[in-house]
């Protein structure tokens, strides 16, 4: 299909632009040509088997979960299902305690008494809560409770906050902190959702199904802003010279030629390792917030449990600076929330505006984080909109 014969045009063949590419194919049955710079579909959410048969998702690890239930109908139409519960651990003065944080922690950290009157102390302040957020508790006037968030945000997440985001706390979007909340109790889920899965065979085996449509054409390692140009003065937006229906999911000022300046974005870098073992850690991922260098080490053998023979697969991932033209660092991961930024993309949101025949969705193009679950009903409110 050329773009001349497509009724959409797509560029990214992530979770927003599959979506959006099967909604309009299905429902619509518009031709669609879905255009994606890397040699794979399926995003940063791609998986692949490694040589010693363990899924390995290329880009960190990918989880499923959520309270909605048509994120959770929608998800479940394209791939079979395994129930999963994440496990995580953070290592702090060479202790390994669970993540989000929970009384197992205060146990580790204080004398067993003081843990005691901590335990009562957060229970009485907060009941009927069954999670906080560590902006809460460094602004609770109880010392006791305080100290422990002073704690939890001088050993945890002041440094994973800087090695992460390259940002002191302050300057980020407090609803960062917020994502890692401190549990007031025991359990040891990283998420409370009602739903949390993973794709029985995987996540690129779910964006084949999505995109396995007649109507839709794929055209991997193509960039799509090599045929898209923007004329502000006629206010359209030209694929291959031709006015075109455009559904843009990458980063936004990339898009627009960076004319009010550059959005930031942070990238990664992953270190595979396989090891002659079947176990590595005790979590499927394990956060090091005091190392140098790397956030987080996960254990592909753990997501869900897979059976190595006699091997496991790890990954050291490393947050890096942003830059396209770089060979570490070449893929844009999440947007740097700063009052500045989201100022900068407001500008870019405004002049998109004006070009009629162009649709913005996805992390990047909309300058948000989101989940998996948040992604989808995005897509799928997005396209509620388009006639």
């Amino acid at each position: 299909m050329s773009g001349a014969e497509a009724d959409y045009i797509i560029a990214g063949a992530g979770l927003s632009g599959s979506i959006l590419a099967r909604k309009l194919a299905q429902e619509k049955q518009k031709k669609v040509l879905l255009l994606e710079r890397r040699n794979h579909i399926a995003g940063n959410a791609y998986d692949y088997t490694d040589e010693h048969g363990i899924k390995v998702q290329k880009y960190g690890p990918h989880v499923f979960h959520t309270n909605d239930e048509k994120a959770y109908a929608f998800f479940g139409k394209f791939c079979d299902t395994v129930p999963y519960r994440t496990k995580c651990e953070a290592v702090i003065d060479g202790i390994s305690t669970p993540a989000p944080f929970n009384f197992s922690t205060i146990d580790q950290f204080y004398e067993p008494d003081t843990a005691a009157q901590l335990k009562r102390l957060l229970l009485m302040r907060y009941a009927d809560r069954e999670r906080v957020t560590v902006v809460e508790l460094l602004n609770d006037p109880e010392p006791l409770v305080k100290a422990f968030a002073e704690f939890l945000f001088e050993k945890d997440y002041r440094p994973y906050t800087a090695k992460q985001w390259n940002l002191q706390p302050s300057e980020i979007d407090p609803a960062v902190l917020k994502r890692v909340p401190i549990v007031l109790s025991y359990q040891d889920n990283v998420f409370d959702d009602t739903y949390e899965l993973m794709p029985r065979k995987g996540f690129e085996r779910f964006f084949a199904n999505l995109l396995d449509h007649p109507n839709i054409t794929v055209r991997l390692g193509e960039d799509a802003l090599e045929h898209i140009s923007v004329e502000p003065d006629n206010r359209t937006i030209l694929y291959d010279g031709e006015i075109a229906n455009i559904i843009y999911t990458g980063a936004i000022d990339e898009l627009f030629d960076y004319r009010f300046g550059i959005l930031p974005y942070r990238s990664l870098w992953f270190r595979f390792v396989s090891l002659e073992t079947e176990n590595f850690q005790n979590a499927a991922i394990v956060v090091y917030p005091q190392e140098i260098g790397f956030t987080r080490i996960t254990e592909y053998t753990k997501m869900p449990f897979q059976q190595g023979k006699g091997w496991t697969s790890i990954a050291y991932e490393y947050p890096v600076s942003y830059n396209k033209s770089e060979k570490v660092g070449a893929e844009p991961y999440y947007p740097v929330l700063t009052e500045q930024s989201q100022q900068l993309y407001a500008q870019y949101s405004a002049f998109a505006q004006q070009f009629q025949s162009l649709t913005l969705c996805g992390r990047l193009a909309d300058f948000k984080y989101y989940n998996m679950d948040q992604a989808i009903l995005r897509a799928l409110a997005v396209f509620d909109t388009m006639e």
